[in-house]
């Protein structure tokens, strides 16, 4: 446990009274997880409510270890829990990013919209590599970085920051550059990998 996410760690606290029941699967959480962050997205989409949408996306990005630990601990993994998840994952934020470029729209124009493309695409790139990469190497293959308990994907979880200081539009444009670099050297990985030139980093 001491070596997991702190967010990782609550996750599986939270779990353990559905550890025994035959009636609550990794895969209930996993739609649990999809559901909120696409309610987020569309918050975000809408324009109107981007501090409620920041918080959807902050409960579903933590909603997405329950599924994991829920699977680990109680022994209830499956490989369809898998492709479900990475599914839910690929999906929520994409439609964060597409929804947040819809939803500066009619304030910023129509680029934001493009930027929004832009950066979901790039993460759908991202999270389609290194599900090859782990299939091929096996998950710590595709470990993130951590430091001090948090990964870096955990940046999520300033989001309301974000939506709170009126930054969302920095945000996006930070994303729309920083995804496609991200993928860039995803596929520099893959490349690497797949040919047997070295390891996978982390």
């Amino acid at each position: 446990m001491t070596d997991k996410p702190w967010d990782a760690r609550a996750a599986a606290w939270l779990i353990r009274p559905f550890i025994d029941s035959p009636r609550v699967m990794p895969n209930h959480f996993t739609a649990l997880r999809l559901l909120v962050g696409l309610a987020g997205a569309a918050c975000f989409a809408l324009g109107d409510m981007p501090n409620l949408a920041a918080l959807l996306i902050v409960a579903s990005n933590f909603l997405d270890h329950t599924d994991g630990e829920l699977a680990r601990l109680g022994g209830k993994g499956s490989r369809f829990g898998h492709y479900f998840d990475l599914a839910a994952d690929a999906m929520v934020t994409i439609g964060m990013f597409v929804g947040i470029g819809i939803g500066l729209a009619p304030a910023s124009g129509h680029g934001s919209i493009l930027m929004g493309i832009v950066a979901g695409l790039a993460v759908a790139l991202i999270f389609h590599l290194r599900y090859l990469i782990e299939e091929a190497l096996g998950k710590d293959a595709t470990r993130q970085p951590r430091l001090g308990g948090f990964e870096a994907e955990d940046v999520l979880y300033l989001l309301p920051l974000v939506t709170l200081s009126g930054l969302l539009d920095g945000f996006l444009a930070a994303a729309a550059v920083g995804a496609p670099l991200a993928a860039a050297l995803v596929v520099a990985q893959y490349l690497r990998v797949m040919h047997g030139r070295g390891p996978a980093a982390p």
